[in-house]
């Protein structure tokens, strides 16, 4: 096949699925891993694909815009790992979490499998399907029903009623964006009200969004800066975001992907939290 050929079928690939991964090329169409590369680059030049970590994606950021479970699961991998292992860091064994749908809590739900008595409510499919694999007896994992979406997460008024009747210590919530004006927001209205539920079902709120969500807004807030306990971001966060969520939010603590936990907020760079203190 040739390099134009093999660049044209990538490229229909990404736009029938909204995103591919490099190791999944390279097995489809038997070559290198540094072809598979130079054939991104090349389609990234021309503005036919946005280039992501392990893969890529296809072009397109309007607030109603809603990738897929797969496309959103090749960016920011190496953060969305660091964010999760620190905000693992704050649940305790025994308590209740309930984690909304996305692929940094999908990230997270790997850490927390190897918490004890853990009681999971989730709208997510994938979230459900980690926990279900481990398959811990020490472990109870309710899924709420609803309308399934592009990105896996169970919404509408199944999955409203059925949130709304429940109390839980935690939410993890993971994010489309995040700004001061429009607080974190989602590019699904059904999911917006899902997330919403979650909120106030929950004792206290800690978001995972990683820095590449700064600035992006989604069509519809599911809650202010302010109404987060915790937000758990990684160090390439913007100056100005540090500024604006260390001045709204309860704490800011900043994975970094290295291995190295670094924090902003009170208690310094190693000691314990509010929100670990009361779990």
């Amino acid at each position: 096949m040739l390099a134009q050929q093999r660049q044209q079928a990538i490229l229909e690939r990404v736009r029938r699925t909204g995103g591919v991964r490099v190791a999944q090329l390279v097995r489809d169409l038997g070559v290198s891993d540094m072809t598979i590369r130079r054939d991104l680059e090349v389609l990234a030049e021309r503005g036919l694909i946005v280039k992501v970590h392990g893969g890529a994606t296809a072009t397109g950021t309007g607030s109603t815009e809603e990738p897929g479970f797969a496309v959103k699961s090749v960016r920011q991998q190496a953060e969305k790992e660091a964010i999760a292992r620190r905000a693992a860091m704050l649940v305790r064994p025994g308590s209740s979490v309930a984690l909304s749908a996305g692929t940094t809590t999908w990230t997270l739900a790997h850490h927390l499998v190897d918490v004890p008595e853990l009681t999971v409510i989730t709208n997510s499919v994938q979230v459900a399907d980690v926990f279900h694999r481990a398959g811990r007896p020490d472990q109870t994992v309710v899924l709420v029903g609803g309308v399934r979406t592009p990105s896996d997460a169970l919404v509408g008024p199944v999955a409203v009623a059925a949130v709304r009747s429940l109390n839980v210590d935690t939410l993890m919530l993971g994010v489309h964006g995040m700004s001061v004006r429009a607080g974190f927001t989602t590019p699904n209205l059904l999911e917006a009200e899902t997330d919403r539920a979650l909120v106030a079902a929950a004792q206290q709120l800690v978001v995972l969004a990683d820095h590449t969500k700064w600035g992006t807004i989604g069509i519809s807030t599911i809650a202010a800066l302010g109404e987060a306990n915790v937000v758990v971001s990684d160090v390439s966060l913007p100056e100005e975001a540090r500024t604006a969520l260390s001045e709204n939010a309860g704490e800011l603590l900043l994975a970094d992907p290295s291995g190295e936990i670094g924090e902003t907020g009170e208690t310094g760079e190693t000691g314990g939290t509010e929100l670990e203190t009361a779990l």
